[in-house]
């Protein structure tokens, strides 16, 4: 039998088909945002790219990357935290959205979907934290 190399030493059924944090549906929601923002911001005007741009990326990202790096983290108390900064950056994320679109630079379709799309991350993000905090929407243990 020939030798695979460096390649046969990284077995598939040691490397998860699905990392952990793809198993959140907040998570699914903030990276499809991410993906929507980015494609959408591409027609932003260039002197907004270090403006509006540059902040609508970097929240989405911020949203999806911290429910990745806090599930990574031991102990719930932790992932709670990192869900508190993914909460943060999608109300940013809306407040961007709300300056472009009074500016007309967020319109029509695309300012439908990216505010459907914050929505819908955000509720799941919100749900995903009182779950980890033992809440049951009233914010009570």
């Amino acid at each position: 039998m020939r030798s695979r190399g460096w390649r046969g030493a990284i077995a598939l059924h040691n490397v998860p088909s699905v990392l952990p944090y793809e198993r959140f549906a907040a998570w699914q929601r903030c990276h499809e945002l991410a993906l929507a923002v980015y494609r959408v911001t591409r027609s932003f005007p260039t002197d907004e790219r270090y403006g509006l741009t540059s902040q609508a990326r970097r929240a989405a990202f911020s949203a999806a990357a911290n429910i990745a790096e806090g599930s990574a983290k031991r102990g719930r108390r932790e992932f709670i935290r990192y869900l508190d900064i993914t909460i943060g950056s999608l109300s940013e994320l809306s407040y961007v959205f709300r300056l472009a679109h009074d500016l007309n630079v967020l319109v029509g379709e695309d300012w439908e979907e990216l505010s459907g799309l914050r929505a819908r991350a955000g509720f799941l993000s919100w749900r995903l934290y009182e779950k980890l905090r033992g809440t049951h929407g009233d914010g009570k243990r």
